[in-house]
């Protein structure tokens, strides 16, 4: 049986149909305008028309912009116009983002353009033809801005650092397999599929996640190695021990997991599920790379999220960029990799806000223990303050995550007359829940300052289809109608 080199559902495409429909969707999109340099928005489900799209414009040497297909018609039209894409390629069903952007949208049309052009080789295409993938950040707290660096022109410049990049991680091995189970428009999904096609791994595609799905893909494709975010832990630890010890685990060599810190207790139970040594965690966003820790590290340091990453440099400053002493907490600095400093194009006020130096900051606040391991205390924005106590909302819902009647769970500060702002957690609850109990549970195992005053069960928390939890959102639950947000 012919390896797939890409496997979503019940599709499998082989490597020579893969570089077919790459090079007529090369010739497609040029057809449409669009040549080196000019920008292609991808707008598409976990499908493999998105591979088919980067590969398509990687041959044409045009950047490629993930774009969220959830997006509505203005952002979609705010994201083609921000970037100056020259072509959106959009679901059937994508909103119409106006603007003149062309759309080439997956289904009938697409068919058809690739289906008038040839197969054979693009001349002058560049060998290997790896895309320049260019990300936003994700916009939890905003506009999404479009973070610019020097990058290489070459795409064989671009693929070697690739293929370093995988060699970091023991996952480069070319009989791989990776598995997808987050939404490619994001960072890390979309790279590290990415890091695996350059290599000639089969890449399995997760259309949306499910925690028992993803078990049964790892067992069923034979997984080697995969990327995931502590609320996939959360899902996969929710199901029943029938079902989570249903499924043969033993072919992953690596889980890496990112995006937001994890919960001690879910950390220590996703340890023991996956082979032993193979999950690794880091710290790290769209701007960069910042730390990285193995799983034996993090039973010597749990809750840590590592130390640098070679080559780079993690600093904790306050206010006025003065080094704090080990356990105190401030604000997290990394130096760029190589010195190459970034940018949010169009907007210099937040370029300049966010370096410092040689170093950056995307606003995460923490603190280095004496032996140089970071930890995550929550993000400079969500910080409560009540009755002048500083209040990190990370601290307590690693707590609240260990009660077992909470599936999910987020804190924020709500409007309190006499506090200022005071502690209020939002749950998600697996069985009938009392309030009282869970602020009783988080006062065992807290000061009393830091615990909840008030529990609202809720149906579901607002996430984005990464995990990242939308707190802007929840929050305008509570101060709408409010001049101010602290």
């Amino acid at each position: 049986m012919t390896k797939a080199a890409l496997v979503a559902g019940e599709r499998r495409m082989a490597a020579s149909e893969a570089e077919a429909r790459a090079n007529r969707g090369a010739r497609a999109f040029a057809r449409l305008g669009v040549g080196e340099g000019d920008r292609v928005a991808v707008a598409l489900r976990n499908r493999l028309e998105f591979f088919e799209a980067t590969a398509a414009a990687g041959r044409l040497m045009a950047p490629v912009v993930p774009v969220s297909w959830r997006a509505k018609a203005d952002e979609v039209r705010y994201l083609t116009e921000d970037s100056g894409a020259a072509l959106l390629l959009a679901e059937a069903d994508g909103p119409d983002p106006g603007g003149g952007v062309p759309v080439l949208r997956v289904g009938e049309a697409y068919e058809s353009a690739l289906a008038a052009e040839s197969a054979d080789p693009l001349p002058g295409a560049p060998d290997p033809p790896y895309p320049d993938l260019r990300y936003y950040t994700s916009g939890t707290t905003g506009r999404p801005k479009r973070v610019e660096r020097a990058i290489s022109p070459d795409p064989a410049v671009r693929a070697e650092g690739s293929r370093a990049y995988a060699r970091s991680w023991d996952v480069d091995d070319p009989g791989g397999v990776h598995l997808v189970t987050g939404p490619l428009y994001h960072t890390a999904p979309c790279a590290y599929a990415h890091h695996a096609r350059l290599l000639g791994q089969t890449v399995v595609v997760m259309e949306r996640f499910d925690a028992e799905e993803c078990l049964r893909l790892i067992e069923s494709e034979r997984v080697t190695w995969t990327h995931m975010v502590p609320i996939t832990f959360v899902r996969i630890l929710a199901l029943p021990e029938a079902v989570r010890t249903r499924y043969d685990l033993s072919s992953i060599h690596r889980v890496l997991h990112a995006a937001a810190p994890c919960p001690v207790d879910v950390k220590r139970r996703i340890l023991e599920l996956f082979p032993p040594g193979t999950v690794w965690e880091y710290y790290g966003m769209t701007e960069g790379l910042a730390t990285v820790i193995s799983p034996e590290e993090w039973l010597r340091k749990p809750g840590s999220v590592g130390r640098a990453a070679p080559g780079l440099d993690v600093r904790v400053l306050d206010e006025e960029g003065r080094e704090l002493d080990p356990g105190e907490v401030g604000l997290v600095y990394v130096s760029a990799p190589g010195g190459n400093r970034f940018e949010y194009a169009g907007a210099p006020a937040k370029t300049a806000e966010a370096w410092r130096g040689e170093r950056f900051t995307v606003g995460d606040m923490g603190f280095l223990d004496e032996d140089g391991y970071l930890f995550l205390s929550d993000r400079k924005q969500d910080l409560i303050i009540s009755g002048g106590a500083n209040v990190y909302p990370a601290e307590v819902e690693a707590v609240l995550f260990g009660h077992p009647a909470i599936a999910d769970v987020a804190v924020i500060g709500v409007p309190d007359e006499e506090w200022g702002e005071a502690v209020k957690a939002v749950v998600e609850a697996r069985e009938p829940l009392d309030p009282g109990e869970v602020i009783a549970f988080c006062r065992e195992r807290l000061a009393h300052y830091k615990c909840p005053r008030t529990v609202d069960v809720v149906e579901a928390l607002p996430r984005d289809p990464n995990g990242k939890l939308l707190k802007r959102e929840l929050r305008e639950r509570y101060w709408a109608g409010r001049e101010r947000r602290i």
